[in-house]
């Protein structure tokens, strides 16, 4: 997820892992159809884990390749997912990677 920021765009990394996370974990499991948009494999059951999270800055970042997206999920899919990151933000652990 990419943020507008005057002093650099910030960049919310949020891991998908093919692992079924705990009940008690902060994920979502993502529909075929999402997985097709994103450009991710349809055949596997895939989760994306929003209570760790990674920052970084656009354009002073070591981690990010200057390469297009392959895909994105709909806004129907990750807005309400969002939204509830967003009430839990500050009991979530975010591992910044910003220099």
């Amino acid at each position: 997820m990419r943020l507008a920021r005057t002093d650099g765009d910030l960049v919310l990394f949020f891991p998908i892992t093919t692992k079924q996370p705990e009940q008690a974990r902060f994920a979502a499991e993502i529909p075929a159809m999402e997985k097709r948009r994103a450009g991710l494999d349809a055949d596997l059951r895939l989760w994306i884990i929003f209570d760790e999270f990674n920052t970084d800055i656009v354009g002073r970042s070591f981690y990010i390749e200057p390469e297009p997206p392959i895909g994105r999920f709909s806004k129907a899919f990750f807005l309400p997912l969002l939204r509830e990151f967003i009430a839990r933000r500050k009991s979530l652990t975010e591992i910044s990677r910003i220099r």
